[in-house]
């Protein structure tokens, strides 16, 4: 039988059951907050996209000089980020470890009407669309515990909230492991796509041909009848700036490619900044050198695809022939993937030099060869980038179908199956 429905007076929820509550938050859930002095050695807990999770102190990252006056939280709680609501990933979870936390958070428990699991879920929908944003008029987007509790949320009954709470359990649970799935294969077809990469460029395309040692520990063998060379018998420095304001059109890297740096509003407020950018011509080599202790891989090499300019910080290489160009980039891209470039550089930033760079050696095949490991590389690189975008528009469309079905029984447009 068809749900009778009614407006739930709340723009973003719209029509709920017609037997739903709808009710400020405060009589839902109230904050609590015990500050504990000393730390103990509890469990560090964060607020992160992926849930309430326990923190890894020996994973490194940004840690506080200590955790004495955190907070103690318990299972079965909510966990709230009610500061910065507008750029922070997430803004809502599910305690389920006791321990610690930062006393920035809000913890919340609920009263008799509210099922935590359930108002999760609920919170968890208003959060994938930033609707709490609209609601905090401040600078910060933050909203006090009066505010929170002043808004209107929708209540079923505590039965139901149960029901949609382990009903969403088991969906998303299913949804989840499809992504992760799919995150899995992504991650073996970037690697099979590196190891390609490496062992193409400098073995060659004939398997049954007699090898030699390169002299380059990174390298290993190469073709007998390959030469090898320094960067700077091949290439030289890209260095001619922008004075003139010869281009307007910017690029930019983004995964290991130059793509246009789509810039909003007027472009000729740029114009001071883009003076100072180098010129790129179309098959130059750029490496994105700055940084060089972080670990990026394969993507600070990227051949351009047209005439631009790019930001003087990169190191641009302009093949003294543009028939090089497709193969040493791919070569550039392997030394990449081996973290050739790892830890070089000077200055606070580790900033890579055309003057570091010139010196390295290149293995050479003969012309016709490149063309042909190029055109190789070509193809079964944009075969295996289809199959990573193939997943990735899945992944896309599995996290809209596991928003959607959240929205859509934690505001009752659908009635949890029998059975």
């Amino acid at each position: 039988m068809e749900r009778i429905m009614k407006d739930s007076g709340l723009p973003w929820i719209k029509d709920i059951p017609s037997y739903w509550r709808v009710m400020p938050n405060k009589y839902v859930m109230n904050k609590v907050k015990e500050i504990q002095d000393i730390y103990k050695d509890e469990d560090i807990i964060s607020l992160s996209i992926d849930g309430v999770k326990v923190r890894d102190l020996d994973a490194g990252g940004k840690m506080p000089t200590s955790f004495d006056g955190y907070q103690r939280i318990k299972p079965n709680r909510l966990l709230m980020c009610l500061f910065d609501i507008d750029v922070t990933p997430r803004c809502i979870g599910l305690i389920k470890d006791e321990g610690l936390t930062s006393p920035a958070y809000s913890q919340f428990v609920m009263r008799e009407k509210g099922y935590a699991p359930y108002y999760y879920y609920y919170y968890l929908s208003l959060d994938f669309d930033k609707t709490l944003v609209h609601l905090a008029k401040n600078l910060r987007h933050s909203l006090t515990e009066d505010q929170l509790g002043a808004i209107n949320v929708v209540v079923p009954p505590y039965i139901e909230q149960k029901a949609i709470a382990d009903y969403l359990d088991k969906k998303t649970s299913e949804i989840d492991a499809a992504i992760k799935e799919a995150q899995e294969l992504i991650e073996k077809y970037k690697a099979y796509k590196q190891s390609i990469i490496t062992e193409i460029v400098t073995k060659g395309l004939n398997p049954n041909v007699t090898m030699k040692d390169s002299g380059v520990e990174w390298i290993g063998e190469i073709p007998e009848h390959w030469g090898y060379t320094r960067i700077d018998t091949l290439f030289t420095e890209g260095v001619q700036k922008n004075i003139f304001y010869e281009f307007d059109h910017a690029l930019k890297f983004t995964y290991g490619a130059l793509v246009p740096k789509n810039e909003e509003g007027d472009v000729s407020e740029l114009k001071g900044t883009y003076l100072a950018y180098s010129i790129i011509e179309e098959d130059d080599i750029a490496i994105n050198g700055l940084n060089l202790n972080f670990d990026f891989v394969s993507q600070r090499v990227a051949r351009s695809p047209e005439r631009g300019i790019l930001t003087s910080a990169y190191l641009i290489l302009k093949p003294k022939d543009r028939r090089y160009s497709r193969y040493f980039t791919y070569q550039l891209k392997s030394w990449d993937n081996q973290k050739v470039f790892h830890g070089m550089g000077k200055g606070v930033r580790l900033t890579l030099s055309f003057a570091e760079v010139k010196k390295m050696l290149m293995p050479v095949p003969p012309l016709k060869e490149q063309m042909a490991i190029a055109d190789y590389l070509d193809d079964k690189c944009a075969k295996i980038d289809s199959i990573i975008a193939d997943k990735e528009t899945l992944i896309s469309r599995l996290q809209e179908y596991k928003k959607s079905i959240i929205f859509e029984y934690v505001t009752g447009k659908k009635e949890v199956p029998n059975g």
